[in-house]
């Protein structure tokens, strides 16, 4: 039955576009220091990505042709990241009054879906990126795109039931159906990247395994997060606050970080290639 429930869900929100309802409880009170570190940690959130933006789309003209895509769609991930964050700061904003030196909750619902509507958009985008920067033959990386990108699908709708409820059981049972496309990602990135590792530069391949690294410890911070509730006993203001935080650290580092990465891993493969071309082929270029 709770199983059933959570589907009907995932199937509110990916068919008619409804969003569920606040996280946060009736009566719910954060300390100020609790409200405040969501809050600056939002506007962290929501510079890092606006400045992430600006960079890719600049440092695009620095590395060579066929890396440029994996460029731009870094920048299509954190813009549409900070439009998102957007909203959910001013959701925060309006979930919360300040009332004899506590924050209680207004009744205005805090909507945790806009991050949910967020990695729909921005968890296939980010593989693009991943796959992109490996240089694969064409039809190699069609094929693995399309299949991790089936897989993150099924992963953030199977996640969102979970999400949403109250009951910490279907949050558990819900978490463990999502962790298996999402080990399925993982493991074939991190295979991947570290085959593709055996053909590059001592330089390039000391940013790949960096790359793999920030993979498994930007990805492995969302299951963590996701956690936090059952370790808090349910709804709780901790619970709250902790997966916000540990949502929010996930996503700068997993989109900003990440992409700052496949930047410089494009820029060192650009400069050995062009070092072996020659100059008039360089300047083309």
């Amino acid at each position: 039955m709770k199983i059933r429930v959570g589907l009907a869900a995932v199937l509110a929100l990916f068919g008619s576009g409804a969003f569920a309802q606040s996280s946060v409880s009736a009566g719910m009170t954060l300390s100020v220091g609790q409200y405040d570190l969501v809050y600056q940690l939002f506007s962290i959130a929501i510079a890092c990505m606006g400045a992430s933006f600006a960079f890719f789309v600049l440092a695009r003209p620095n590395v060579g042709e066929k890396y440029r895509p994996a460029l731009l769609v870094s920048a299509i991930v954190v813009a549409v990241a900070c439009y998102h964050y957007f909203r959910i700061f001013n959701s925060w904003t309006e979930a919360f009054n300040l009332k004899d030196g506590v924050y209680v909750a207004s009744g205005i619902p805090f909507n945790d879906a806009y991050r949910y509507a967020d990695w729909v958009l921005t968890v296939p985008l980010l593989l693009v990126e991943a796959v992109a920067v490996l240089a694969l033959a064409r039809n190699i990386a069609g094929g693995m795109i399309g299949r991790l990108a089936l897989a993150a699908f099924v992963m953030i709708a199977t996640g969102y039931p979970g999400e949403i409820t109250t009951d910490t059981t279907t949050r558990l049972i819900w978490g463990t159906i999502s962790t298996i496309p999402f080990l399925y990602i993982v493991y074939t990135l991190w295979v991947e990247l570290g085959t593709a590792m055996g053909t590059q530069s001592e330089r390039v391949k000391v940013l790949m395994n960096n790359l793999r690294l920030l993979l498994l410890f930007s990805w492995g911070f969302y299951p963590i997060s996701y956690l936090v509730p059952v370790l808090f006993g349910g709804v709780s203001a901790a619970g709250l606050v902790g997966l916000q935080v540990g949502y929010s650290l996930a996503d700068i580092i997993a989109k900003a970080g990440f992409g700052v990465l496949i930047y410089f891993i494009a820029l060192e493969k650009t400069a050995a290639e062009r070092s072996s071309l020659p100059a008039n082929a360089v300047a083309a270029d």
